[in-house]
C-alpha cells in the first residue's frame, strides 16, 4: 500500500493559483536602483557583471557559476537564442542594433516607478527620468549623501588650492562651509519632492560601524585633504571621522525636519564588490546608530547578504527598520535565494520586507531581477500555503506589500495599486504551473475517469500507469507529487515481460508527467501524458528514453540549433481470426490469434477505391476528426500499396512534441481500429510479397541560418556519417531488415542521400527540410531521433562536409565508378547484429547517447534476438503484430 507523507491542506489548487497570479500581476516598486548606461557608452562595462559583483580579471570566472548559468538560460529564452553565453551576447546586441528602446521596454516591464540611486558613473548614465517613458508611474530621485559630500570637497579643494598660492590660510573656514553647504543640500533634498530618501555607501567606504559623530576628528581629517589636495586625486570619502560625520548629520537633519514624514536613508549593507570590508558590513553593527535616530526610517538593502537573518532581526525589533531583499536576484543562485527569502520571513513581519532590483548599467539586470523574483515568491509563498503556513489570501496580501505597498507608503508616493495587464505577465517570462496547465486544459471539457501517465520502453512498447481522476485531483489538491514509483527493471525487459540477465526488479524510478503533453484520448474518458524518469533526487535518469532526447534538443538550443520533426504513419489494417475453442497462448507469450489481410478490392498507392467498404471509410473518417477534436490536425491520409495499407502525414513540432504527438496518434488510431473489428499493426513487413510499412521522417532546422547550406549540409552529413550506428535505433529488430530492399521505395540500402529520390536513405526535399526513409513503427522514436539530432549536431560544429553527392538514381544501379565518384561505398547493416556491432563500434555516437545507455540497449536487444530466433517465421510475425 502507497503511504504518503505530508501536511494534509485544506487549500485549493485554485486557491493555490490565485496566490500565483497574484504574485504574477503585481506591479513592482523597485525601491533602490541605478541608472541605464547611455546607449554609447554601454561597451565601457561587461555585459558579464549583470550576475556578479566580481571585477578586473575576477569576473571572468562568473561564467561558472550558478546565477550565471541560470541567467543564460533563462535570457536565452527569452530572446530565442542558443543557450550559451556568447549566443546571447550577440542576440542582445542584435536587440540593440535593431530597437534599444524596445528592449529596454521588455526588460523593465511588470515595473510601476523605479527609485533611482543616480550617485553612478555620472556622465555615462541617463538621467534618473530616463525610466519614465517605461514604468507606469514617474520615477524618483534617491540622494547618495557620500558624493554630495566629496563633490562639495573636490570643489572646495580646487579654491583652496589657489587661495593657498597667496599664503592664506583658508582651512578652518573650508570645513565649516564645507558643513553648511552640505547641511543645505540635504535639507533642499528633503524638501524635493523628486527625492524620496539618501542613500550611503558608508560600508564600502569605512565599514558599517558608524561611531558618535566626532567634529574635531572630522575638521582635522578634512585639513589634511585640502592641505595635500594638489598630490591627490580626490574622488571619494575615505576617512572614518568624515564618513561618520556625514551619515550623522543627515540623519539628524531628516530627524529636526518639520516634515511628519520622515525620508528614509538606505544603507548598503552585505553584498558587494571587492572594496567593502565583509566583516563590517554586517548591519547588526548599525545597532547603535538604529537607536540614536527613533524616527528616521532605515532601509538595510541588498538582502544584507550573506548576513540575511541579522537584517530581518533588525527589522523585526525596531520600529523604523526595513529590510531589503534586493541585489541577491540575480546574484544568488535559486536555491540561495528561495533560502534568502525563507530567512528573512523566519522571523521578520512581511510589512518591515520591501523589494528592489538594483538594476544597474544594462536593462537585462531588471529583467532577470524581476523574473527570478516572481518565479521565487511563487516557488516559497505557494509552498507555504500548500503546507499551511499561511492562508492563501494572507499570502497574496504578504507579495502585494513586499512589491508594492509598503515601499509606496514608506516612501511617500501616492501610488494606486492596479494589476498588471496579462500581457505584461508573459513579456517578464511568467510561466504556467502543471496545476494551471491541468485547469486550462480542462476547461470546456468533459470530467475524464482516467488519467494516463505514459513511456515507451527500450522496446518501442508504449506502457502506462492510469490514476483515476479524482485520485490525480486529490493530488493536486494537497499539493503532492503526481509523480510515480515504477521498478529499475522497465529498462530490462522485453515485449513478454521477461527480464534480460543481469536485469533485477529492485530500486525505483519516479515517473514524473510532463503536463504540457496533455491529450485526450486515446479513448473517451481518458486523459494521457507523456512522462520523464526520474531518481528519487529528482536527477535525470540516463536510460531515460524521452530524458535522452530533451538532452539532445538542449543540446542543439545551446548550439544555436532549433528543430522541426513530422512524422508519417504508416499503418495496415489486418482481420483478427477467431481462436479455436481451448486454444491457449503458446511458447514464448505468443497467443492462438491470427491476423489476416483484408480482402482486396484493387487496393493500390493512392486509389480511392477502399471507400468501396464503408467500415475503412468511415474509420478513416473517424480517425481524422477525432484526432482534430485533440489538436492534432493530419495534414495528409492516402492509401498505400499494399492492401489495407494507408499512410497518414502528422504536421511538423518541436522534437519532443512531436515524438509525444506521434505515440498518442498510434493509440488514439489503434483504439478507433479495434472499436471498428480491425487491427492495426506497424510491422515493418507483416506479409512478404506486400509492400513493407515504415515511418519516415521529416525534418528541418528553423533556427535563424538553418537554410543555409553550410549548416544544414554539415547537419546531414554528421548524420550520414553515422547512419550505420543510427540504424540500431531506427531498424531495431530482425523484422525491419526483412524491409530493407533496393528499388522498394523503402530508402534503399546505401548509405548516400539524393534530392526527391525515395530510394536513398535521405531525400533531400528543399533547404533544410529532408526525409529519414530508414526508420520504422518498431523504433524507439526518442533514441532514434536523439541519435539524429546528436549526430547532426556534432556534423555542425565539427562543418563536416557533405562528401556524398547528390544521388540522382537508385544508388543499388550505381556502377562501381559511379559509386566512388559519389562517395556512396558504404551500406546499412543487414541485421540487427550488425547494426548493433556497428553502434558499439561508433565511439562518437556512444558517448552521445550515453555509454550506460548504449551497453543496456544492445543487452536487450540481444536477449531479445535470442527470444526471437527461437519462434518460427510465422509464429514470430504473429507475435510482433499483436504487438505494434
Amino acid at each position: 500500500m502507497t503511504s504518503w507523507v505530508g501536511v494534509k491542506s485544506s487549500v485549493t489548487p485554485s486557491q493555490v493559483d490565485a496566490v500565483a497570479r497574484a504574485i504574477r500581476s503585481t506591479p513592482i516598486v523597485d525601491q533602490h536602483a541605478h541608472p541605464l548606461l547611455k546607449f554609447e557608452a554601454l561597451g565601457k562595462h561587461p555585459l558579464l557583471a549583470i550576475t556578479t559583483e566580481a571585477s578586473g580579471d575576477a569576473i571572468h570566472a562568473a561564467t561558472t557559476s550558478l546565477p550565471h548559468l541560470r541567467a543564460v538560460r533563462q535570457l536565452a529564452t527569452v530572446l530565442g537564442c542558443g543557450f550559451t553565453w556568447e549566443s546571447v551576447v550577440a542576440a542582445i546586441e542584435q536587440r540593440r542594433i535593431d530597437s534599444f528602446e524596445d528592449w529596454a521596454a521588455q526588460c523593465l516591464s511588470g515595473i510601476e516607478t523605479v527609485l533611482v540611486d543616480d550617485g553612478l558613473d555620472g556622465d555615462d548614465a541617463e538621467h534618473y527620468s530616463w525610466f519614465d517613458d517605461y514604468t507606469r508611474s514617474k520615477c524618483r530621485r534617491i540622494v547618495r549623501i557620500e558624493k554630495v559630500a566629496a563633490d562639495i570637497i573636490n570643489r572646495l579643494g580646487k579654491t583652496c588650492d589657489a587661495l593657498a598660492q597667496t599664503g592664506e590660510d583658508v582651512i578652518d573656514d573650508a570645513f565649516d562651509e564645507w558643513i553648511q553647504e552640505f547641511d543645505t543640500h540635504i535639507k533642499a533634498a528633503i524638501e524635493d519632492p523628486e527625492v524620496v530618501a539618501f542613500k550611503s555607501v558608508i560600508c564600502y567606504r569605512t565599514g558599517l560601524d558608524v561611531l558618535a559623530a566626532d567634529e574635531d576628528a572630522a575638521r582635522r581629517a578634512f585639513g589634511e585633504i585640502i592641505a595635500n589636495f594638489a598630490l591627490l586625486d580626490f574622488d571619494r570619502l575615505q576617512e572614518v571621522s568624515l564618513n561618520d560625520l556625514v551619515v550623522h548629520r543627515t540623519a539628524m537633519l531628516i530627524r529636526d525636519s518639520g516634515s511628519r514624514h520622515k525620508k528614509p536613508i538606505q544603507f548598503h549593507t552585505g553584498l558587494g564588490d571587492n572594496d567593502i570590508t565583509l566583516s563590517k558590513s554586517s548591519p547588526s553593527h548599525l545597532q547603535d546608530f538604529i537607536r540614536a535616530y527613533p524616527t528616521v526610517p532605515i532601509v538595510l538593502l541588498h538582502a544584507s547578504y550573506p548576513f540575511t537573518r541579522e537584517a530581518g532581526y533588525l527589522a523585526s525589533v525596531y520600529e523604523n527598520v526595513y529590510a531589503d531583499i534586493g541585489e541577491v536576484f540575480p546574484a544568488v543562485s535559486q536555491d540561495g535565494q528561495e533560502r534568502i527569502l525563507r530567512q528573512i520571513l523566519e522571523l521578520c513581519p512581511w510589512s518591515k520586507v520591501i523589494w528592489s532590483s538594483d538594476g544597474h548599467w544594462f536593462p537585462e539586470t531588471y529583467l532577470l531581477a524581476n523574473m527570478q523574483m516572481r518565479e521565487v515568491f511563487e516557488t516559497v509563498l505557494c509552498e507555504y500555503v500548500r503546507k499551511g503556513h499561511i492562508g492563501w489570501k494572507a499570502a497574496i496580501e504578504l507579495a502585494r506589500d513586499m512589491l508594492f505597498r509598503t515601499s509606496n507608503k514608506l516612501y511617500r508616493l501616492g501610488l494606486e495599486f492596479s494589476e498588471l495587464e496579462e500581457s505584461s505577465d508573459v513579456e517578464i517570462g511568467a510561466y504556467l504551473t502543471d496545476v494551471e496547465l491541468f485547469q486550462n486544459f480542462l476547461k470546456n471539457q468533459d470530467r475524464p475517469d482516467i488519467i494516463r501517465i505514459c513511456w515507451n520502453d527500450f522496446t518501442a512498447q508504449p506502457r502506462m500507469r492510469m490514476v483515476p481522476f479524482r485520485k490525480f485531483v486529490s493530488l493536486l489538491d494537497d499539493g503532492r507529487s503526481t509523480d510515480i514509483g515504477i521498478t529499475k527493471a522497465v529498462f530490462g525487459m522485453i515485449q513478454n515481460d521477461w527480464l534480460m540477465p543481469g536485469a533485477v526488479a529492485t530500486g525505483e524510478y519516479r515517473l514524473h508527467p510532463d503536463f504540457s503533453s496533455l491529450k485526450k484520448g486515446p479513448i473517451d474518458g481518458h486523459l494521457s501524458m507523456y512522462a520523464d524518469f526520474r531518481e528519487k533526487s529528482g536527477a535525470r535518469v540516463p536510460l531515460c528514453p524521452r530524458s535522452l532526447l530533451q538532452r539532445a534538443v538542449e543540446f542543439g538550443a545551446e548550439n544555436d540549433l532549433n528543430f522541426l520533426l513530422g512524422f508519417e504513419i504508416e499503418f495496415l489494417l489486418v482481420e483478427r481470426l477467431e481462436k479455436s475453442p481451448g486454444a491457449s497462448s503458446g511458447t514464448n507469450g505468443a497467443s492462438n490469434n491470427r491476423f489476416t489481410a483484408l480482402t482486396t478490392d484493387g487496393h493500390a498507392w493512392s486509389v480511392s477505391r477502399y471507400f468501396a467498404d464503408p467500415k475503412i471509410s468511415k474509420l478513416l473518417h473517424d480517425i481524422v476528426s477525432t484526432l482534430d477534436d485533440m489538436g492534432i490536425f493530419v495534414e495528409q491520409l492516402h492509401a498505400e500499396s499494399a492492401t489495407g495499407q494507408f499512410e497518414l502525414i502528422l504536421p511538423p513540432y518541436p522534437p519532443i512534441e512531436a515524438v509525444d504527438t506521434l505515440l498518442h496518434t498510434r493509440d488514439v488510431m489503434s483504439a478507433l481500429a479495434t472499436a471498428a473489428g480491425f487491427r492495426i499493426t506497424l510491422h515493418p513487413k507483416p506479409f512478404a510479397h506486400a509492400c513493407g510499412t515504415a515511418a519516415h521522417t521529416h525534418m528541418s532546422i528553423s533556427s535563424p541560418g538553418g537554410s543555409r547550406p553550410a549548416v544544414y549540409e554539415s547537419f546531414y552529413a554528421g548524420v550520414l556519417k553515422h547512419l550505420r550506428g543510427i540504424i540500431a535505433f531506427t531498424y531495431s529488430n530482425p523484422a525491419s531488415f526483412e524491409r530493407l530492399a533496393d528499388g522498394a521505395w523503402a530508402g534503399g540500402r546505401w548509405v548516400t542521400w539524393g534530392t526527391q529520390n525515395r530510394e536513398t536513405a535521405l531525400r533531400k526535399i528543399e533547404d533544410s527540410h529532408w526525409e529519414l526513409k530508414c526508420m520504422d513503427g518498431l523504433a524507439n522514436p526518442y533514441f532514434a531521433m536523439a541519435a539524429v539530432l546528436f549526430s547532426g549536431i556534432h556534423g555542425v560544429l565539427a562543418r563536416e562536409k557533405l562528401v556524398w553527392g547528390d544521388c540522382e538514381i537508385d544508388p543499388a544501379n550505381l556502377t562501381e565508378n559511379d559509386r566512388k565518384e559519389m562517395g556512396v561505398e558504404k551500406m546499412l547493416p543487414a541485421s540487427v547484429e550488425e547494426a548493433l556491432a556497428a553502434l558499439k563500434e561508433d565511439e562518437e555516437l556512444v558517448e552521445w547517447m550515453g555509454p550506460e545507455l548504449v551497453d543496456k540497449y544492445v543487452a536487450l536487444k540481444e536477449f531479445e534476438g535470442t527470444v526471437l530466433v527461437r519462434m518460427g517465421d510465422e509464429e514470430r510475425r504473429q507475435w510482433l503484430m499483436e504487438r505494434y
